[in-house]
C-alpha cells in the first residue's frame, strides 16, 4: 500500500514510517518544515508539504494514497480545545477525501482518563464529560466514517509511550525530579499507568492499517498498569535522589499541568487487540527501558 502519514516525523510517527517501509509499504509523509522533509527523505519516504491547518494538503495526500495513518496532534496543552478542534477538522477532511473508497484510515487516540479506577478495554466508550473528552470527539468521528465506506480504526495509545528519544510524560517526570531535588508520587503511589514501547506501538499501528475491521478500536498497551510509585522510585534511583510521597493537594504545585494526571489510576487492557490482530509486544517494558539509562543522559 501507499500510506499517507501525518505526524510522520514525531516520536511515534517516525517509528510508524520505518515500520511501514520495513514491511514493504510505500510512505508519503506530511512535512511542515524543510527539516521534517529531509528526515522523511532520509528514511526513504516521499514528502507531502503541508500541515494540519492546510486542509488542501490533507485532501491531496489522502486522495492519492491507499491508506492513511493520522498521528499528528498539536501538543499545546495551554489551549487543548483548539488542538482538539484542529485534530477533528483534519479527520473530517481526510474522511471526506476517502469517502466510499473502502480504504483503511487509522487515527491515534489514547486511554488516559477514560475510566479511572477501572480496567479500560477496547469496547469501552466513556460517558459524560471529562478532561480528555474534547479529543474523544475525534475518535467518535473517525469510527463513524465506517458508515461512509471507510475502514476506519482508532489506535488508543498508553499515556506512556516510551523509548529512546521520548519527550513525553516520563521525560517530564525526570526533569521535574531534577528541578525539585526529589522524585515524587502522590498518596501511596499505588495508582497504575499503562505503558508501551514505541516500536511495539508502531508495529500495532501497521497491523491496524493492514487488518483492523471498520469502526474498531485497538489498544497499544504492553503493560496494563505500572504503579506510579515504582516509576518514581526507578527515577529516584537513577538520579540518586530521594523518593518522597506528596499529598493530592500538593500535586499541581509539584508536577504542574500533569499533576491532574499523575494521581490517576488508569489501567488498560489489550487482550482483544492481541486476539484479533495477533499483536504481541516484544520490546522492553517501561522499568527495564528506564534501567537502560538513555533517559538520564
Amino acid at each position: 500500500m501507499r500510506v499517507f502519514v501525518t505526524g510522520a516525523t514525531g516520536f511515534i510517527g517516525s517509528a510508524v514510517v520505518r515500520e511501514l517501509l520495513g514491511a514493504g509499504h510505500q510512505v508519503t509523509g506530511l512535512a511542515r518544515s524543510e527539516q521534517s522533509a529531509a528526515a522523511l527523505a532520509d528514511a526513504g519516504a516521499d514528502v507531502q508539504h503541508g500541515s494540519l491547518a492546510d486542509l488542501d494538503s490533507l485532501t491531496k495526500g489522502a486522495a492519492s494514497a491507499d491508506a492513511v495513518a493520522h498521528l499528528a496532534f498539536i501538543h499545546d496543552f495551554s489551549d487543548f480545545e483548539a488542538s482538539c478542534a484542529a485534530d477533528l477538522r483534519a479527520i473530517q477532511t481526510i474522511g471526506a477525501a476517502l469517502e466510499g473508497s473502502g480504504k483503511p484510515f487509522a487515527i491515534s487516540s489514547g486511554t488516559a482518563g477514560l475510566r479511572p479506577g477501572h480496567l479500560v478495554t477496547e469496547d469501552y466508550t466513556p460517558q459524560g464529560e471529562w478532561f480528555g473528552s474534547p479529543r474523544l470527539r475525534s475518535e467518535t468521528t473517525a469510527l463513524g466514517l465506517a458508515d461512509q465506506g471507510i475502514r476506519s480504526s482508532s489506535v488508543r495509545f498508553a499515556p506512556t509511550v516510551h523509548g529512546r528519544g521520548d519527550h513525553g510524560f516520563v521525560h517530564l517526570l525526570i526533569e521535574i525530579a531534577r528541578a525539585k531535588g526529589f522524585s515524587a508520587y502522590i498518596g501511596d503511589g499505588a495508582n497504575r499507568w499503562p505503558a508501551v514501547h514505541r516500536l511495539d506501538a508502531a508495529r500495532l499501528f501497521r497491523l491496524a492499517l493492514e487488518g483492523a475491521p471498520a469502526g474498531t478500536r485497538v489498544h497499544a498497551i504492553a503493560e496494563e498498569g505500572i504503579a506510579f510509585r515504582d516509576i518514581a522510585e526507578t527515577i529516584g534511583r537513577h538520579l540518586d535522589l530521594p523518593v518522597n510521597a506528596i499529598s493530592p493537594d500538593e500535586a499541581d504545585t509539584h508536577f504542574g499541568w500533569i499533576g491532574r494526571i499523575a494521581a490517576l489510576d488508569i489501567p488498560a487492557s489489550s487482550q482483544l487487540t492481541r486476539e484479533h490482530l495477533g499483536w504481541e509486544p516484544t520490546e522492553p517494558g517501561l522499568i527495564a527501558d528506564l534501567a537502560e539509562g538513555h533517559y538520564f543522559g
